[in-house]
């Protein structure tokens, strides 16, 4: 039975719920999923893929996600990965494009890009002068959960063909 780890690095919890639903999915297509924080994960070695989210301010990951990254290298490199951004507020993008640092992070472990999800904003939860500020400006629900469920299930698919060989 295929393993998979579905970790996160989030700051008002938003990318948790989008990592709760894709592993949530997961689990829909019969796969065992432990969903973590990456703060929580002190090794890959009992699982056969990962998906791994950041949330995403300022256009940069989450420093504990770009640290996950950076201590698990190998792992990740001879793992089946998968990325996902959390952060566009507001109107999607025409086509929503991964941050810098995370196709860096991408290419440096040699899987695809991230692909980018909506983020929320909550003008309760945010915190710091600069989060209220923009909270108030541009807070909202941004997740799109069909294209969200609908990413996750290809994930199962591609796992599922893979254990069929």
């Amino acid at each position: 039975m295929t393993r998979v780890l579905v970790a996160f690095a989030t700051k008002m919890g938003s990318t948790r719920g989008i990592a709760d639903a894709i592993g949530e999915e997961l689990l829909r297509h019969g796969l065992v999923v432990d969903v973590r924080n990456v703060r929580e994960v002190s090794s890959l070695g009992d699982y056969q893929a990962v998906v791994l989210g950041s949330a995403v301010y300022m256009g940069r990951w989450r420093a504990e996600a770009t640290r996950f990254v950076r201590q698990h290298t190998a792992e990740l490199a001879k793992s089946r990965v998968w990325l996902f951004e959390s952060g566009w507020m507001g109107e999607k993008p025409k086509a929503p494009a991964a941050t810098s640092g995370g196709l860096k992070r991408a290419l440096h472990i040699g899987v695809p890009a991230p692909t980018v999800f909506g983020g929320c904003l909550d003008p309760v939860r945010a915190t710091g002068l600069v989060g209220r500020i923009v909270a108030k400006r541009r807070s909202g629900d941004f997740r799109n959960w069909d294209d969200i469920r609908a990413w996750a299930a290809t994930i199962a698919d591609v796992l599922a063909a893979a254990q069929h060989r």
